[in-house]
């Protein structure tokens, strides 16, 4: 799919959208999409032409810049996000989706992105072969469909999981499908689009010019076989890496990676969020300055609200982002579920360091010792890797991370028996958190330069997983 995106002051209402639609002269049906989105389809042949995003009100400043570079014209918040969505299969659909955000600024004011794409002219498309538009049409607007595999075009700064491709991930799913993404090669992906795709059988596939198309994640080249991309062996069954992703330079900024789980009782007085909120404030001074179910994340930081959503939809899960203020890249993807012992709450917060910046190193300990004693701590792993300030992914090799500490909650201490965890067979000093009868332990695994840390890791783990027979 062809992105434009207008950046409103106003809200879209009905006679903009109609003066929208409109870009396309007569001719043209229109149909609703999924969740609310309008969708306006060719006369003959009734496929997805060009789709109008339901609009979205952005509380949080910094997301147009952070999704789609520092040449976009981002209003003051709050702002109306409106995404306009081509189909690659039509030429003149690109130019009728600009045509559409053109005219929505026209009478809004504000700005479109791509710089340059938006226009108020009428835009004739070519008559096609008639096809009725079934239901599936409306809901998996993809571009390449086979009965193993939906494959989607893309092509924008960083490519991010907003809730147009959240329904296409869950939708391909469901019938048993892989997703592959198909980007040329200056595409990046946002962290929490990059955790969607990591597992088989999706695939983020980057055009090359040297080897035609390679995964973005793994490096592993790849060819079109079957109705699908697939690795390339040569006779001896053996896969071949990119060149291009083999061979890009270390980076020297740093990424510092928080993951912990914490559980609570349930109860009707239980805020969610609280844990993280006290991460985040820790780590860098602030509270999260906004979350959201997909990106752009627009609504303000409020732990009612997202406690709200959880309870509404539990006993699902409930899947959450939120992301900091401009001045500090930072992410978290935040996971909600019934647990065996209460309501547990996965996070993972990500923060982004420049070469001349330090991570707080030395505020982990303490953080792990107020998230054991006020906010039920199970286990919390902290990392730190060699990539990008911005966290951003590239379809480049990037150096895993290194393990800075492990905190083990007094459940699992107590559960293991607390003779048998603090004595590891590795030269660690494990520090007590919390009550002497019942404490937790933290075990300190070096400063994130040492990748030896993870065998030490290892061995811990493997320790704590053989608990000394009673």
């Amino acid at each position: 799919m062809k992105d434009v995106i207008a950046l409103t002051p106003n809200m879209p209402d009905s006679w903009a959208v109609v003066a929208g639609l409109y870009a396309g002269g007569p001719g043209l049906d229109v149909g609703a999409g999924h969740d609310g989105a309008v969708i306006q389809l060719r006369a003959a042949d009734g496929r997805p032409l060009v789709s109008l995003e339901a609009p979205l009100l952005v509380h949080v400043p910094g997301e147009a810049e952070r999704l789609l570079g520092g040449d976009v014209s981002e209003p003051p918040v709050p702002y109306w996000w409106t995404e306009v969505r081509a189909s690659t299969a039509v030429p003149e659909a690109g130019a009728l989706a600009g045509s559409v955000a053109g005219r929505l600024t026209a009478l809004l004011g504000g700005s479109v992105w791509p710089a340059g794409v938006a226009t108020t002219e009428v835009v004739r498309t070519a008559e096609g072969t008639a096809q009725a538009a079934t239901d599936d049409d409306d809901a998996l607007t993809v571009d390449v469909l086979t009965d193993s595999t939906a494959v989607v075009l893309a092509d924008r700064p960083l490519l991010v999981l907003t809730a147009w491709l959240s329904a296409i991930l869950r939708k391909v799913t469901a019938a048993g499908l892989a997703l592959h993404i198909v980007t040329p090669p200056h595409v990046r992906l946002s962290l929490p689009l990059r955790t969607a795709l990591a597992g088989a059988p999706n695939r983020w596939v980057v055009q090359d010019p040297e080897c035609g198309y390679y995964d973005g994640l793994s490096g592993a080249v790849l060819h079109w076989q079957n109705g699908t991309f697939t690795p390339v062996v040569d006779e001896a069954g053996e896969r071949s890496a990119a060149k291009v992703f083999t061979e890009s330079a270390s980076a020297t900024a740093r990424q510092l990676g928080v993951a912990f789980r914490v559980t609570h009782r349930p109860d009707d007085s239980l805020v969610l969020g609280r844990a993280l909120e006290t991460a985040w404030s820790a780590l860098t001074g602030a509270a999260p300055a906004g979350w959201g179910t997909a990106e752009p994340i627009n609504l303000r930081w409020s732990k009612d609200q997202l406690t709200n959503l959880a309870r509404e939809r539990s006993p699902e899960p409930t899947h959450l982002l939120a992301v900091g203020h401009p001045d500090r890249p930072a992410i978290a993807t935040h996971r909600v579920t019934r647990a065996p012992d209460g309501v547990a709450e996965d996070i993972t917060l990500t923060l982004g360091y420049g070469e001349d910046e330090a991570p707080p190193l030395d505020a982990i300990e303490a953080l792990a010792r107020t998230l054991v004693a006020e906010h039920g701590l199970t286990s919390m792993l902290v990392t730190l890797r060699r990539a990008r300030r911005d966290l951003a992914v590239p379809p480049r090799f990037e150096a895993p991370p290194v393990p800075v500490s492990f905190t083990l909650g007094a459940g699992d201490v107590h559960t293991i028996g607390l003779d048998h965890a603090r004595r590891p067979p590795v030269e660690l000093q494990p520090v007590h958190l919390g009550p002497t009868a019942r404490p937790a332990l933290y075990y300190p695994l070096g400063d994130g330069t040492d990748a030896q840390a993870w065998t030490v890791l290892q061995q811990l783990s493997a320790h704590l997983a053989v608990a000394p027979a009673n």
